[in-house]
């Protein structure tokens, strides 16, 4: 197939939904000026978390290795992809679980395992900008999450 001007079209490859996600957050962050700012926004992101129940705040949904309080729930849609639900009793910690839900959500167990989290956390800006702990707590909520996905596989 010959594009305008004789060129040969070559089909455009497609991105997935947490790269899609991943340019969207990118995008409102440099929007923010500094940290300060970034971490508000976190918060707020934080707040717009549907609440699990009760039942959900369960042993089998916590999170290991979070300073914090940390559940996640997932649910696998008839189309394949996977939903995240979280919470934690930490705001800050919250507003990290809106992120990786944003990431996350609405994509297949194959995209989730190929997804490059640490360097989506440095094009971000919060590989340098969270504490030793925080950066730990994340890496455990992303673990979790990858290992869901996997068992989905």
């Amino acid at each position: 197939m010959l594009a305008s001007g004789g060129r040969r079209a070559y089909p455009v490859p497609m991105t997935s939904p947490i790269d899609a996600e991943l340019d969207a957050l990118a995008e409102e962050f440099e929007l923010l000026g500094d940290w300060e700012e970034r971490y508000r926004y976190v918060i707020e992101l934080g707040r717009t978390l549907e609440p699990l129940s009760e039942a959900e705040h369960s042993d089998a949904n916590k999170v290991r290795g979070c300073a914090s309080q940390v559940w996640l729930v997932n649910e696998r849609g008839p189309d394949g992809t996977m939903t995240f639900r979280g919470d934690s009793d930490a705001h800050l910690v919250r507003g990290l679980i809106a992120v990786l839900l944003r990431l996350y959500s609405g994509s297949s167990p194959a995209e989730i395992a190929a997804f490059d989290a640490p360097a989506a956390f440095t094009r971000l800006g919060l590989t340098g900008a969270l504490t030793q702990q925080r950066s730990n707590g994340l890496g455990a909520m992303v673990q979790r999450i990858r290992r869901d996905a996997e068992s989905q596989l």
